[in-house]
């Protein structure tokens, strides 16, 4: 049976207190709905997405649409005036019976795995719900008196995705209808209270599923998206991988040795044409503009193109900031920094032709400054942060560009920063290689991607 995405996006943001719907904010490089409707378009589980919004806004939905390439969105409705209207649009719009999985626009971090739950849910279910359990403690209150404590451990928090059979949530809305005090919030209350035979399936939900409805959630999102590790847990075959890079030209400055070095090393299996940059191979020192504009130039003359470009370039220090001269200082934030805004401005042009991609390298230490190298780890920081807000300058160009979070690697500069330290504390410059290839074959843009010990 077909799984049918519903991404519900009518809502015309008046209790947000914004001048345009939440759902088309724009965190972490892309507006909300296009973070959400990215999740259904990679889904494995989902075959259609329908999505059903204002009638002032089809033409922005239809631009995200276009400007995107989704292959799964097969219909943009129209909605109305309350929320079970436009779950009524999409109800109404299918003939054939289908599993239909409604969700909340403004809910960009559902995972894979919620939506993996809730389709396998409705092979034996006809109504499925997700919540997660309620960590607070739920009292009822009258004229500002508690008249009951509910048991805390049968409440939980009601999310989406909800699914449905097609023919069961028709017919309960068929007699919700007839009802002249149908009042809905969710498409769950109303099987419940129209259908109280049919039985309707809870999902564990995520804590980070969270519904944008405050100004303040749209802070957190933005730093869910921020630490959240993107997954890179999707395997790859062969051909895959060479599908992806065949005939590709490949840039990585910081390739002479670690992480870089692994990287060129495994991207030759797949082009011929990997072409590495660092001070020590070819005498290219990336806090200098124009010694970068010239590595560029002479790829691009010799390729005519540039598709990937990788900066593993970095410089690490251990001592403290007042025991650092002006000019050590000057070091640090010149290679692990300002080079790589001399790079990224230097490749814009290439890579807007190409569509292509940018990979830049943070450190675990982006999250929480270290002490001994709070220099290095606050020019890390800063590449997060230059990454979320290139992938959203970026967009309209189709240019993708993410950051990798390895976790302590056993690299050269670290050893010669730290010493000898134990085997199994430490990701293998190979392991984060690899990692960073499924991150170049992930598509997606602005994400943070841990690479953790073990994983």
């Amino acid at each position: 049976m077909k799984n049918i995405a519903v991404i519900l996006c009518g809502g015309k943001g008046v209790r947000f207190g914004s001048d345009v719907p939440k759902q088309f904010l724009k965190v972490a490089g892309k507006m909300v709905v296009e973070h959400t409707i990215d999740v259904f378009e990679r889904s494995a589980f989902i075959d259609e997405i329908c999505v059903v919004s204002n009638e002032e806004y089809i033409y922005k939905i239809e631009e995200i649409i276009i400007a995107a390439g989704y292959k799964k969105v097969k219909k943009v409705l129209t909605g109305g005036q309350e929320r079970y209207d436009s779950s009524l649009s999409a109800i109404r719009s299918y003939r054939e019976e289908c599993n239909l999985i409604f969700h909340d626009a403004v809910r960009p971090l559902v995972s894979e795995r919620i939506i993996q739950d809730t389709v396998q849910a409705l092979e034996k279910y006809n109504a499925v719900d997700v919540a997660v359990r309620s960590t607070d403690t739920i009292i009822q209150v009258e004229n500002d008196f508690i008249t009951d404590i509910p048991d805390r451990n049968k409440l939980c928090n009601g999310q989406t995705p909800q699914g449905f059979k097609r023919s069961v949530i028709e017919r309960a809305y068929e007699i919700a209808l007839k009802d002249s005090m149908f009042r809905a919030t969710d498409d769950c209350g109303v099987v419940k209270k129209y259908l109280p035979v049919e039985e309707i399936f809870v999902v564990e939900g995520e804590q980070q599923n969270i519904k944008l409805t405050t100004k303040e959630d749209l802070y957190l999102l933005d730093k869910l998206f921020q630490v959240q590790s993107a997954d890179l847990s999707k395997q790859y075959s062969e051909d895959d991988v060479f599908d992806a890079f065949r005939n590709k030209v490949v840039v990585i400055f910081g390739g002479s040795y670690g992480i870089g070095k692994d990287i060129a090393d495994e991207l030759r299996r797949y082009t011929k044409s990997v072409h590495s940059f660092s001070r020590s191979e070819t005498g290219t020192d990336i806090s200098k503009y124009t010694d970068v504009q010239k590595a560029l130039t002479g790829v691009y003359s010799e390729t005519g193109k540039i598709d990937f470009i990788i900066n593993t370039a970095a410089l690490l220090k251990k001592q403290p900031l007042n025991s650092m001269t002006i000019e050590e200082i000057g070091s640090l934030v010149n290679v692990n920094y300002l080079g790589t805004l001399h790079l990224l401005n230097c490749a814009y042009p290439y890579l807007k032709e190409s569509r292509g991609q940018v990979l830049l390298y943070t450190s675990s230490s982006y999250t929480r400054g270290r002490a001994m190298y709070s220099v290095y780890s606050s020019t890390k920081s800063a590449l997060v942060n230059l990454t979320q807000a290139l992938a959203e300058e970026w967009f309209e160009d189709g240019i993708k560009i993410n950051c990798m979070n390895p976790e302590r690697t056993k690299t050269p500069m670290r050893v010669s920063n730290f010493g000898v330290e134990p085997e199994e504390t430490l990701l293998s410059s190979k392991h984060v290689a690899q990692k960073s290839i499924m991150a170049l074959l992930s598509g997606v843009t602005g994400n943070v991607f841990d690479v953790k010990v073990g994983r």
